[in-house]
């Protein structure tokens, strides 16, 4: 394959430029690299040694996609702990829960009322209630909120969302990549998937202390080399088990987020998932033909629509249930409407399985309008709220007087 290393240097090269810009102008890299990677493609120029088609290697690249995937799911694994979620409050429960129920009935109802089939109805549910927890995290730094009455709660949710994601990938991985075609098959299919999935869980609470010994490495670049082998294998063996392999990287994350190498492990792994992360992004925009976009953009409007006023309705019920004020309330629902990551990777499972392919210009452009508008909502609280103020006449408490000046 001749001039296979520039090929692939080149599309890393576009991918750097364009995450310059996305920084230059405070904004996420995720929509600039779905853009980017619309942009180029089969469609694209040639000029003198440079191929903008990749076409040589879009293999190559969209493997080391699949690996941003990876290592994108095992450092929330990381960051995610089952400890943390026993300690977690009622209230980030309950607006955990309200967040992610809300959310997946108006996909299932939205899914339906487009005639979707059963299954590509359940992967437009996921898809609709998973926010995105890079952008959410950007948003709170980027607008000095991480000190507000509401962050604590946002976070709590971003977790909650975190674990939702989990089980709900195990459970479709299951249902589509098990093979089944009974309804015995099917349910042995998801408990075979579920008890992947607690082995795992297990295996975080009681196997730190043999974890910690294993894991003793001084050497780091021994230490790196023994994590990430791992991290691939295990993500190969839940795929052969027909788990899919991002719910492998999860569950390893998950099972080392309690051992007493996390934060070091962490460390090492930020840089390798910001970069292959990134390659994702534009490897899945590089998938797609813009000329289809066009028949996916009414029912992807249709889906942001109804995300920006379930995520509105839930953060609303979920910060008045914690004792929030109105306009903490209306901050939650702003600050969490980012799709981005996470929404990709399931649109990807349901297209793995062979599902409809409109779930791909789908899902690119509903990423695409929420990873901008959503940031920009959040920034507009203020007058949002004020605006919902007009029309609901909320009363302004002390609480919220507060906020506002601070804010």
């Amino acid at each position: 394959m001749e001039y296979l290393v520039l090929e692939v240097g080149t599309a890393l090269l576009l991918v750097a430029l364009a995450s310059l810009l996305a920084g230059k102008l405070k904004l996420s890299i995720v929509p600039f690299l779905l853009i980017l990677g619309m942009l180029v493609g089969p469609h694209a120029p040639v000029i003198g040694v440079f191929d903008f088609t990749f076409i040589q290697s879009q293999p190559v690249i969209s493997f080391l996609g699949r690996i941003g995937v990876l290592f994108l799911l095992f450092y929330i694994g990381l960051e995610f702990s089952v400890s943390k979620l026993m300690k977690s409050g009622r209230s980030i429960v309950f607006g955990g829960s309200v967040y992610v129920a809300l959310n997946f009935v108006i996909g299932l109802a939205y899914g339906f009322l487009v005639n979707f089939p059963l299954y590509e109805t359940l992967i437009i549910a996921g898809m609709l209630s998973v926010s995105s927890t890079a952008i959410v995290a950007k948003v709170l730094v980027d607008l000095k909120r991480t000190g507000n009455s509401e962050t604590e709660l946002i976070l709590g949710m971003i977790l909650f969302d975190d674990l939702f994601l989990a089980v709900f990938l195990s459970i479709m991985s299951g249902l589509l990549l098990g093979g089944a075609t009974s309804i015995g098959g099917v349910f042995l299919s998801v408990a075979i998937s579920m008890g992947y999935m607690l082995i795992f869980f297990v295996i975080a609470r009681k196997g730190p202390p043999l974890l910690n010994k294993i894991l003793n490495i001084t050497s780091n670049e021994i230490f790196i080399i023994v994590v990430f082998s791992l991290l691939l294998f295990i993500s190969g063996l839940s795929e052969k088990l027909h788990v899919a392999e991002a719910i492998g990287a999860l569950l390893f994350g998950l099972a080392l987020s309690e051992t007493e190498h996390s934060k070091r492990i962490e460390q090492l792994v930020i840089p390798f998932r910001d970069f292959f992360g990134a390659v994702f992004f534009f490897s899945f925009g590089l998938s797609i033909d813009p000329t289809t976009l066009g028949e996916a953009a009414w029912i992807a409007v249709g889906a942001v629509l109804l995300t920006i006023i379930g995520n509105i309705m839930a953060g609303m019920i979920a910060g008045r249930n914690a004792g929030l004020s109105y306009k903490a309330s209306t901050n939650i629902g702003l600050t969490v409407m980012a799709r981005g990551e996470f929404t990709i990777i399931v649109a990807n499972l349901g297209l793995s399985a062979g599902l409809m392919p409109l779930l791909k210009p789908f899902s690119a452009l509903y990423v695409l309008v929420l990873a901008i508008v959503g940031p920009l909502l959040a920034k507009e609280s203020k007058p949002i709220y004020k605006g919902l103020n007009k029309v609901f006449k909320w009363h302004k408490d002390k609480e919220t007087v507060s906020v506002e000046k601070g804010v």
